[in-house]
């Protein structure tokens, strides 16, 4: 099994992209919790460890071993860390990125695990494939950070077969991190990135008016940091996090970090 990297600059990118670019480059999500070197098969095993330790819940709402055949678009691949699990039980994978240091380590994650892939340097608001051409559009906690959301969700509906699903996680400004944030005064993860945003759900489902079907799911609950240190991560780690999960989870889902949209083309 081989995997495929196409590091060419498309005309698309500009300066309004520069600053996202750049960024992303120099910010992998969750590297600051691996120790092992940066593209060794531990190193992708720490960065799946963590990330679906804290986010616990997307293997059983997303089930990734059920596409076996599928044609999967991941939008804002990064390292592929959620592609290799969709294409580990059987997708063909086709990953997306700005950032081309992602790429590589994606292009890296996948040779490593001999697994089947092709990655593009490309910018998911003029995306480069053909209409109804792939059965799901995955797009995690990315679309946040692009200059103009609308445009990469038309995007994506473009680009999907009728009957194909987009995933689409985006953070909830009405969620128990937001609060906490406020009130220790700590900030959320990548706040500092350009285009930062959070929206509620009703916004986000205004965004999805092209779709004939949504379905939208709140998640991400508290779960122990490992990022930050000190009395206030402590405080956090063993009094917050124990206390919040203790409470049923019907009484706080509207207050989830996450929002989830399934949406049908």
């Amino acid at each position: 099994m081989t995997s495929q990297l196409n590091e060419s600059i498309p005309e698309t990118f500009g300066p309004q992209f520069d600053a996202v670019r750049d960024y992303w480059n120099s910010h992998l999500h969750d590297q600051a919790v691996v120790s092992a070197e940066a593209g060794t098969l531990e190193f992708f095993n720490q960065l799946d460890t963590y990330r679906f330790g804290k986010l616990h819940y997307l293997p059983k709402l997303v089930q990734y071993g059920n596409f076996a055949g599928k044609k999967i678009l991941d939008v804002g691949c990064g390292a592929a860390i959620d592609g290799a699990r969709f294409a580990a039980g059987g997708a063909e994978i086709t990953g997306v990125d700005m950032a081309d240091v992602s790429l590589r380590l994606a292009q890296k994650n996948f040779e490593l695990r001999n697994l089947p892939g092709e990655f593009h340097l490309m910018n998911a608001e003029a995306l480069e494939f053909p209409d109804n051409h792939f059965d799901v559009a995955y797009c995690h906690t990315v679309l946040m950070y692009t200059p103009d959301m609308q445009q990469m969700i038309n995007e994506m509906h473009r680009v999907l077969k009728p009957g194909g699903v987009a995933i689409m996680h985006l953070f909830n400004r009405r969620s128990w991190l937001t609060a906490m944030s406020k009130i220790v005064n700590v900030d959320v993860e990548h706040i500092g990135a350009p285009n930062f945003g959070l929206y509620t759900s009703q916004e986000f489902e205004q965004k999805l008016t092209k779709f004939s079907d949504v379905e939208m799911i709140f998640e991400r609950f508290p779960y122990p940091t490992k990022i930050h240190s000190g009395l206030k991560a402590q405080l956090y780690n063993n009094v917050f996090v124990r206390g919040f999960n203790l409470i049923p989870r019907f009484m706080v889902r509207p207050l989830g970090w996450h929002l989830v949209a399934f949406a049908t083309k």
